[in-house]
């Protein structure tokens, strides 16, 4: 029975690790990626569509909005990532993955080109399909909140 609780245990600790480093590299990925021309060209639609973004387009111009963009993605992975030394800023950014990946659901509701035209009932298009795996992403983001802060009450109760 104990041998049970261990691999559970195990597997737990494993996951946890998984969807932590996971999500922090595909922060700093996809933030990197917002520094190439190409990249500015892919996110034109969701941003232009976007009431919140539509504005930051008009006043930093497109580049400027992506690397912006890019690197508050890049800061939040890296955030993510300091989980063995620093488990309060992880948390924090962990909250901010689930504030990024809420923003990013959000263009489902505000591009057009998120579902398919012509259909009776609502299709994902190729772009909404891309938007829909955040819901995952928010998820993970909100558990490793949730674990990051518990780490930090422990930490801090050890050094009273």
């Amino acid at each position: 029975m104990r041998m049970r609780s261990m691999v559970g245990q195990g597997l737990h600790n494993t996951g946890f690790s998984t969807i932590r480093y996971g999500l922090a590299l595909n922060l700093l990925s996809i933030g990197r990626l917002k520094f190439e021309s190409y990249e500015v060209e892919n996110i034109r639609p969701l941003v232009t569509a976007s009431p919140l973004f539509s504005r930051l387009l008009t006043e930093l111009g497109e580049q400027k909005l992506a690397r912006v963009i890019g690197a508050t993605e890049m800061i939040t992975g890296s955030l993510i990532a300091a989980r063995p030394f620093a488990p309060r800023a992880s948390a924090l950014g962990s909250l901010g993955a689930a504030g990024i990946f809420a923003t990013t659901l959000s263009f489902l509701a505000t591009t057009p080109e998120a579902w398919q035209e012509k259909r009776r009932e609502p299709k994902l298009s190729l772009a909404g399909q891309f938007l829909v795996k955040d819901i995952v992403l928010l998820g993970a983001s909100l558990l490793t909140a949730a674990e990051s802060l518990q780490a930090g009450r422990r930490t801090q109760s050890t050094t009273r």
